[in-house]
């Protein structure tokens, strides 16, 4: 099949002939029809989330059509439409006992090792082992999962919508659910309105929150922002962006949502929340780099607060957001900029290095995908 693969940091990726081993009894294979395009690829391809992590097929937020399934596998069947869970429980460790699925002690291990969940690796090329993408390696024609990793969802939704519940939808939405617990009449900050920024907002007003304040340096972005639900918007290359959320929010919000990645942004969150706000970091910040806040502000009761995966469990909350989706309460499709195929992944993570588009859609299958 073919698969788009990365070599080494700071090279190209690009695309190659990939061989595929069948599943074993508790594994999935799925012919992929779409896959989002994430920035955590971009940490990946660049090298930012520690040494190793390569070769590999890259790409970990998809949807497709099952077509075979292990003898031990009963939740799914060929012909099934799955969206693609990069955390696969597996319901006994620490973590999944103190319900924290999305913290699941040997997925988060062999995610980190590019194994599935034995350990092992079905992706080979010119007989040299090849790693799985935050255990999904969808940037591919085909893909193998653990069983846990393939989701259902309803056939109606089309798949190259479906494609993005499985990261960006399911973090941004659980990040308001699940960790800062967003209830009506809250104030909400959200600096870096992107594809995940646009799912946070997305999450704030469907909680109730008002106002919704975006922030970004781009017009379009902060244009993305109002169409899912922002109702303010501050252009935060501008000296008062920090006082202008301050006054939209009478103080300071309840809820400030970085979701960048970097210091100054998280910063940035920090400042923009009142006495007894919290502010979550959604956003992916790289191996190695270091966030400072004044300690003497833990005085004002404030919280500074990280989350994975949406902090819930996500096989169950990716099905409730598919059918948020048709009952269309989710604009899936309103985050998607552009779309390609997969010798069009390198231009989507430069895009996203700069700064470009909120989310690309790698058709793979367009037929299957539904594509727009």
């Amino acid at each position: 099949m073919r698969a788009v693969v990365l070599r080494e940091p700071g090279r190209a990726v690009a695309v190659e002939d990939v061989e595929l081993d069948p599943p074993n009894a508790d594994e999935v294979l799925v012919r992929v029809a779409a896959a989002g395009v994430c920035h955590s690829d971009v940490r990946l391809a660049d090298g930012e989330l520690g040494d190793g992590r390569w070769p590999m097929v890259l790409g970990h937020e998809g949807a497709g059509v099952v077509e075979a399934v292990g003898d031990a596998v009963t939740h799914v069947e060929p012909g099934d439409h799955v969206v693609f869970c990069l955390v696969p429980a597996c319901g006994s460790c620490r973590a999944c006992r103190a319900g924290r699925p999305n913290l699941c002690e040997p997925a988060g291990a062999n995610g980190f090792a590019g194994c599935l969940m034995d350990g092992t690796s079905r992706l080979r090329a010119g007989g040299e082992t090849l790693q799985h993408g935050l255990m999904t390696a969808c940037f591919a024609e085909q893909t193998v999962v653990a069983a846990d990793g393939a989701v259902e969802i309803p056939r109606e939704l089309p798949l190259w919508q479906a494609a993005l519940l499985g990261c960006g939808v399911v973090t941004g939405i659980g990040a308001v659910r699940n960790v800062a617990r967003v209830q009506r009449g809250d104030s909400v900050c959200v600096i870096g309105c992107g594809g995940v920024g646009s799912q946070v907002i997305a999450g704030a007003r469907i909680a109730g929150a008002d106002p919704i304040i975006a922030v970004d340096t781009r017009p379009e972005k902060l244009e993305l922002a109002r169409r899912h639900g922002a109702t303010d918007a501050v252009d935060a290359r501008s000296d008062d962006a920090l006082a202008a959320v301050r006054m939209l929010t009478g103080g300071g919000a309840d809820h400030a949502f970085e979701v960048v990645g970097v210091p100054e942004t998280i910063r940035f969150a920090w400042d923009a929340i009142r006495s007894g706000g919290q502010a979550v970091v959604v956003g992916l910040v790289p191996r190695g780099v270091d966030v400072a806040v004044p300690g003497i502000e833990f005085l004002s009761d404030k919280s500074l607060l990280g989350t994975y995966y949406g902090s819930g469990d996500a096989a169950r909350d990716l099905a409730e957001l598919a059918n948020l989706a048709l009952a269309g309460e989710l604009d899936l499709g309103g985050v998607v900029s552009h779309t390609t195929d997969l010798d069009g992944v390198e231009a989507a993570l430069e895009r996203l290095r700069r700064g470009e588009g909120a989310r690309t859609v790698v058709l793979i299958d367009p037929a299957v995908a539904g594509a727009p």
